[in-house]
């Protein structure tokens, strides 16, 4: 649980509720890629990480951010990243194994497996990236697409392979609880802006990294949830729940993901 905080630039790039004054009551999930709580924190399949953000408003009403800890994603459609996803769960069982094949003809995904994703220290000291492009309209009604970002105040700090696996298997959950005893986690909130021919439709290219950027404003992390096991069952965290003052780009997944999270929430709470 925590506030954020909007920086005096983020009223003027969008008229987004949460971003006009503060502060903002938030609620954070931290996670690991993998989705199996048997799986260690120190383990390669737990990265990319994830961080998602819902924005308690007014009225009851809510607004989220989605991210994980590798600027980019596996594959450009939601037709791909099932076939991915079956490659991952029949791997080795056949010749040839079914998700080098699916590597070898889908070059982002290739890129996405091969790439560094190193075990942070703690949740609080890894960056944050929602891949998904969104069109950001101010007061005027002009419209900037862009990506959050997310950055840690605390700096970046990775483990390397064989300290990651000699911590104990919820060392970063449990890193967490201890951090926030003696006080506030904060990040910086960003919007990395396109360019002039950078894909707005396509999550698994990123964008070049001298990009502008503008600040949103401060993410305060400042308790652990009172029952984290319940508010995991309860909450539904959407990239595609949005307020005016942001709406979806031609980027097709955020509206794919919103529907796989909500039978996904049914299936918890049957």
């Amino acid at each position: 649980e925590g506030t954020f905080s909007p920086a005096a630039t983020a009223a003027s790039f969008s008229r987004a509720p949460h971003l006009q004054s503060g502060p903002v009551p938030i609620t954070v999930r931290f996670s690991d890629f993998a989705g199996v709580p048997t799986v260690p924190d120190g383990d390669p399949l737990a990265s990319p990480r994830g961080m998602a953000i819902k924005f308690h408003l007014p009225g009851g009403i809510d607004t989220d951010i989605v991210a994980h800890s590798y600027d980019g994603f596996p594959t450009r459609t939601a037709e791909e990243f099932l076939e991915f996803v079956r490659a991952l769960a029949a791997n080795g069982s056949g010749s040839p194994d079914p998700i080098k094949s699916f590597l070898a003809s889908h070059p982002q995904a290739q890129r996405f497996a091969e790439a560094p994703k190193p075990a942070p220290s703690s949740f609080a000291t890894e960056s944050y990236y929602a891949v998904n492009a969104f069109r950001f309209i101010n007061r005027e009604g002009t419209s900037r697409p862009g990506r959050y970002r997310i950055r840690p105040e605390a700096g970046e700090e990775h483990l390397d392979p064989a300290e990651a696996a000699r911590r104990p298997g919820s060392f970063l959950f449990d890193e967490l609880a201890q951090r926030l005893s003696r006080g506030a986690v904060r990040f910086r909130l960003l919007v990395q802006l396109a360019a002039e021919g950078d894909p707005v439709d396509d999550c698994s290219q990123p964008w070049p990294e001298e990009r502008p950027q503008v600040e949103l404003g401060t993410l305060s992390i400042t308790a652990p949830v009172a029952d984290s096991a319940a508010a995991e069952r309860q909450l539904v965290f959407d990239p595609a729940k949005l307020v005016d003052g942001i709406e979806l780009s031609d980027d097709q997944l955020p509206a794919v993901r919103s529907a796989v999270y909500a039978i996904s929430y049914r299936r918890r709470n049957a």
